[in-house]
């Protein structure tokens, strides 16, 4: 990953995150203070916002990474932060989807269920990015570019035994 990559990914998932719990608490957790309010909180509506306008900015950034990063580190087999990076992987789909269907839903049960899911999973895989990096730390080629986790060199050698 590139540096650039790197801030984009942290620094949006840090916002989607924190917007996100924040909201969650204020809509489930506090009361409001006029019986009549249809909010909770006067930021509530802006913490929504927030979360709103940077999901699609961390949606991008793990876009920008999925073949150059998730992709070959999947098919490498590299042992070096497998774990962390698919539980990372593998829950943000759902996330994603979670997240279209809670601005959809009308249902109360199914925004219920949609909500809970939604939070536990941005959880997950906001907290599997940090144990992702510091999995890697320290192990990461030191070379400007793209392409860290693979070794050209063994990647060459598979290429060449096959033609042969």
């Amino acid at each position: 990953m590139t540096r650039f990559q790197r801030r984009l990914l942290y620094s949006s998932t840090l916002i989607a995150t924190a917007s996100g719990t924040i909201y969650f608490i204020m809509k489930r957790f506090m009361t409001p203070v006029d019986t009549w309010a249809v909010i909770n909180h006067p930021l509530e509506p802006w913490a929504l916002k927030l979360h709103v306008l940077s999901a699609p900015v961390m949606l991008f950034a793990v876009g920008l990474i999925t073949t150059q990063h998730i992709w070959r580190s999947m098919r490498s087999r590299l042992p070096t932060g497998r774990g962390s990076g698919m539980i990372a992987a593998v829950t943000f789909m759902p996330l994603v989807l979670s997240g279209y269907l809670l601005q959809t839903s009308t249902s109360t049960t199914a925004l219920d269920i949609l909500s809970w899911g939604h939070l536990a999973l941005g959880l997950i895989c906001a907290a599997a990015l940090p144990a992702h990096r510091i999995a890697v730390k320290g192990r990461r080629r030191k070379r400007s570019g793209a392409l860290p986790v693979l070794s050209l060199e063994a990647h060459k050698t598979k290429v060449l035994d096959q033609e042969q």
